[in-house]
């Protein structure tokens, strides 16, 4: 299973995989941090294709075509805001990983990376979010066999460290 996991540090608009991941707003507008990123480098008509999809809650992710990204699609998922650990934000973070991956796997993609979900401007905290996305990864590529790759797209050597940690913890885990 591991040997389809890659944890990098970089841009995630550069990533040459089938689909990228937008940690996205319940609007699916351009954003700041990786949304903005991910708008500028795709270019307006991802805003056009979005404003077409009326929205998208909290945990739930939708598709759209990658535009002029080296990626083919772009999947959007709106990750919890954090409010202190009490209001369901770990369900809803597992929710936004498992749903991508499944979004990605209905549409036959192979590859796909993610961004720290709700890490920036959501406030959630950085290590308890890369152990989510770690695990929930790990527990949902077994019911998804097509998908051969997926890459945690680290924005910093800080979050590189995170899913790094967190993969180890899950591997020993599970020994």
């Amino acid at each position: 299973m591991t040997d389809r996991i890659e944890i990098v540090e970089g841009d995630i608009t550069a990533l040459d995989v089938d689909a990228i991941v937008n940690a996205a707003n319940k609007m699916l507008a351009p954003g700041g941090g990786v949304c903005g990123a991910i708008h500028r480098a795709a270019g307006p008509r991802l805003a056009e294709a979005c404003a077409e999809l009326g929205g998208c809650e909290t945990g739930e992710a939708k598709i759209t075509p990658g535009f002029r990204l080296p990626a083919r699609y772009v999947i959007h998922t709106v990750g919890p805001v954090w409010e202190g650990g009490e209001s369901g934000e770990d369900r809803l973070l597992e929710a936004c990983y498992r749903n991508s991956l499944a979004l990605a796997a209905e549409h036959g993609l192979v590859s796909i990376a993610f961004p720290a979900i709700s890490t920036g401007i959501f406030g959630f905290p950085p290590e308890r979010a890369a152990r989510i996305a770690v695990a929930t990864v790990l527990d949902s590529l077994r019911d998804a066999p097509s998908i051969r790759r997926v890459a945690f797209c680290c924005f910093g050597e800080e979050s590189r460290d995170h899913h790094e940690s967190a993969l180890a913890a899950a591997l020993e885990a599970g020994k």
